[in-house]
């Protein structure tokens, strides 16, 4: 897969004459980065998600892939850029997982090839790729979590996108397929931004983290630089504690009030 570059530069956005929910963003991903965005319930992460996604229009900054303003590009040429999974993902449950994994081909149909827009070749090797072959004619109704969550991820892999949106991946995701779910994820070699509510696994997966509180942006670079006792306790108003675990000194964090 080819990815791309993204910068966010001074980004923000609101509802009208409301205080802004997303306040002078900046960070950029090389290609092929994993960015980790953390912080509290409410610290704006799924708005900038969907911001990136160009789900909604930034009330002032820009947001550029390889060097070129989303929003001065056609919708249809950004839709097969970047592709996102989110927590409130709706699908036809009656749909077997190689009809929804082949939904991914849309952003690639035109008036021309209406009805014929599903590269057979493509989707079937995703599903191969996430390890769904063995699912691909059963409904979606009756996969498990983690299963529908690889199901998911495969639809928005089947668009060849350069970045990947993720927002909580792993949520409500028992500790297997956690890590099922992020060994698959780092392995793709794209860019990929993602939101994760669990530090341990964010400190472990990702190249930088974003921190953000309120909106606003409160850190970002390497976990080693981030993800500090003093920045986690005052972004999430805990008291944190860090170890190192052997043989690695891999670091985990432990919380209380």
């Amino acid at each position: 897969m080819i990815s791309a570059k993204l910068e966010v530069n001074n980004l923000s956005w609101g509802l009208f004459r409301q205080t802004p929910i997303i306040n002078n963003i900046n960070f950029d991903a090389k290609p092929g980065e994993i960015i980790g965005v953390i912080g509290p319930n409410g610290a704006g992460k799924t708005s900038l998600l969907r911001l990136i996604f160009r789900y909604l229009k930034p009330t002032s900054g820009s947001i550029l892939v390889d060097d070129k303003d989303i929003w001065k590009m056609d919708p249809k040429i950004v839709a097969q850029k970047i592709s996102a999974v989110l927590q409130e993902s709706t699908v036809n449950f009656s749909l077997t997982v190689a009809e929804i994994v082949s939904l991914g081909r849309l952003p690639y149909q035109s008036k021309i090839n209406f009805g014929k827009y599903r590269d057979e070749e493509l989707v079937w090797e995703t599903i191969e790729k996430m390890e769904l072959k063995h699912l691909a004619h059963r409904q979606i109704h009756t996969l498990s979590g983690g299963e529908r969550q690889r199901v998911m991820i495969a639809r928005a892999l089947v668009q060849n996108p350069e970045i990947l949106i993720l927002d909580e991946p792993t949520n409500h995701l028992d500790i297997k397929n956690q890590l099922e779910i992020l060994s698959l994820i780092e392995n793709l070699g794209i860019t990929i931004i993602c939101s994760l509510h669990d530090l341990n696994l964010a400190a472990g997966f990702v190249h930088k983290v974003l921190a953000l509180s309120k909106g606003s942006m409160v850190g970002f670079g390497t976990p080693e630089e981030i993800l500090s006792k003093e920045l986690i306790s005052s972004t999430f108003s805990v008291a944190t504690s860090k170890h190192l675990l052997p043989p690695l000194n891999t670091p985990h964090y432990s919380f209380h009030l």
